[in-house]
């Protein structure tokens, strides 16, 4: 028993999902964030070229 809760294997893990998961969301808030500027400035481009 003693040795089960000195285990820091679980906690190791634990951390390692919730890293991994701040890092999906902040790569998810980032790419949406530049799509969105992007098709901004590809629609201003567009609408700028003569027919």
């Amino acid at each position: 028993m003693v040795n089960f809760i000195k285990d820091e294997e679980g906690t190791s893990m634990a951390e390692y999902a919730l890293l991994l998961g701040l890092i999906t969301v902040a790569i998810v808030t980032v790419v949406t964030a530049l799509g969105t500027r992007i098709s901004g400035a590809i629609s201003k481009a567009v609408t700028a070229i003569p027919s």
